[in-house]
């Protein structure tokens, strides 16, 4: 008879606590993820937070500091004198009092479905409220375009 090696038998505890890990760290992603969207959404023009506008110091602010602060411009204008970054912040627009004798039927209001792109029979979009500017930030750079040479920076 042929023994076979000795194996040391693995708990069953020990296999559950493997897999506990790596449910508590699943959790973990799922809570964390939440706030690494708001983050993103600071970054990707849902706000522009005055603080970090703070930070701006004309003539030593270089361009890799801002897209670290701002992340990627919603405009860049090249001009004679250097580039122009500019961040647009919005929020949502209140919706309009509504008034029924005011209200003018859209030609497909009227209809209990609309076909979309795709050719399928669908419900119409209600419309909801839309977006409004809410702050602005202009950087401009010097003619080596790596150095801030002025920002503004406007609430409204």
């Amino acid at each position: 008879m042929v023994e076979l090696a000795h194996r040391p038998k693995i708990s069953a505890s020990r296999g559950l606590a493997h897999g506990g890990w790596r449910r508590l760290t699943l959790v973990v992603m799922i809570l964390l993820l939440p706030g690494l969207l708001g983050a993103w959404r600071i970054v990707s023009g849902d706000s522009i937070d005055p603080r970090r506008v703070a930070r701006i110091k004309d003539g030593k602010t270089t361009k890799h500091e801002i897209l670290t602060l701002f992340g990627d411009p919603q405009e860049i204008e090249r001009t004679s004198e250097g580039m122009v970054y500019t961040y647009k912040s919005f929020k949502d627009a209140p919706a309009m009092p509504y008034k029924h004798e005011d209200r003018k039927i859209n030609p497909q209001s009227d209809q209990l479905f609309v076909i979309d792109e795709d050719k399928k029979i669908k419900r119409p979009v209600i419309k909801t409220e839309g977006k409004i500017l809410r702050s602005t930030l202009l950087i401009r750079f010097k003619p080596d375009g790596e150095t801030v040479l002025s920002h503004e920076f406007k609430e409204y």
